[in-house]
């Protein structure tokens, strides 16, 4: 994205990065959401009615009574009371919140902005209010699926969400470094190698979307062995092939576990070829990705021993933002290598 001036230039640099950042908080809270069953507490979409929380008891015992027509109460949690209710309402509104919020502060700027710059200069970040549309949609699809015959929402359905939203703090990061660096295309690393890593990153993602869907963070608290062998014992190798795998809590952890060990090997073949080849400029990148997947599968460990405990996996989470966001750094340092002043 190149723009000639400089004003607008800082303008629209420091709004992306703001987006970026309260974005990155969506996901975080939404995260929590999920860590405390929170998802289903408010069973409409409410889009414009749902703005402003309960303001007397009457709309709190309606709020009640609507959550205790779904399966998660009549089955989980029939004993909840309302002063409990709200613990778990106040997580699902706030993160329906922030997804308003963010629709507004993204649409407003990006609309001044069209009339300060080219219409075509923008196109992608339009592209990008789309997908933060489209992720609203997809938001309630997911918890649609937890209203009937299930307490929990669709692990795929929750996947789709989750990575959407990597997929749009990515794309404001790699319009944000437009910004900031001149365009040389003089990266001398092969640029697929570093976007396998990345894609290998947001599978993993995927993957642990699938945990934490299931919750199957909660069963095989060892480490490095799952019980007492490599393979989880209550299942088989011929299970792991079926596309039922996707479904079953400890083939799901099983994938998890090892696509972390991968990434690490493919992440330590391109920190030698990197050092090996002498390409300086992306040293420091390198070695902050090497920082957050070393805290990442620390982190990791951390939340298999302790039963996925809340803290942790919510750091788990948010360390997993900063990741992301440091692999996108090398990769986009890796094709314009020289930054601006």
């Amino acid at each position: 994205m190149y723009i000639e001036n400089n004003v607008t230039k800082k303008q629209l640099s420091f709004w992306l990065s703001f987006m970026f950042w309260i974005i990155s908080l969506m996901i975080v809270v939404g995260g929590l959401t999920r860590l405390t069953d929170s998802g289903l507490s408010i069973t409409q979409w409410e889009l414009f009615s749902g703005l402003f929380p309960p303001s007397n008891e009457q709309q709190w015992f309606d709020y009640f009574d609507q959550y205790k027509q779904i399966p998660e109460f009549k089955l989980q949690n029939y004993s909840m009371t309302l002063g409990e209710f709200k613990i778990i309402f106040w997580w699902e509104w706030i993160h329906r919140f922030l997804g308003r919020l963010i629709g507004i502060l993204f649409l407003i700027p990006l609309i001044y902005f069209t009339f300060k710059v080219n219409f075509k200069k923008l196109i992608n970040l339009y592209f990008i209010f789309l997908l933060i549309c489209f992720q609203g949609f997809i938001g309630w699809y997911m918890v649609s699926s937890g209203l009937v015959d299930r307490v929990d929402v669709s692990h795929f359905r929750l996947s789709i969400h989750l990575i959407i939203a990597f997929i749009i703090i990515s794309s404001i990061l790699w319009n944000y470094l437009s910004l900031k660096t001149n365009r040389n295309f003089t990266g001398k690393f092969n640029y697929y190698i570093i976007f396998i890593f990345l894609l290998l990153i947001f599978i993993q993602i995927l993957i642990g979307a699938f945990v934490s869907g299931m919750d199957a963070g909660q069963i095989y608290n060892s480490w490095p062995l799952m019980g007492s062998s490599f393979f989880p014992d209550d299942n088989s190798i011929d299970n792991f092939f079926k596309l039922s795998a996707f479904s079953d809590p400890s083939l799901v952890q099983f994938m998890h576990r090892n696509l972390a060990y991968i990434i690490l090997i493919f992440y330590l073949i391109i920190l030698f070829k990197i050092y090996k080849k002498k390409l300086i400029n992306l040293y420091y990148p390198i070695n902050l990705v090497g920082l957050f997947l070393f805290i990442q599968i620390l982190l990791g460990i951390f939340t298999l021993l302790y039963g996925a405990q809340i803290y942790l996996a919510s750091m788990h989470q948010i360390n997993s933002i900063f990741l992301v966001s440091s692999s996108v750094y090398l990769l986009y340092l890796n094709t314009n290598q020289q930054l601006s002043n």
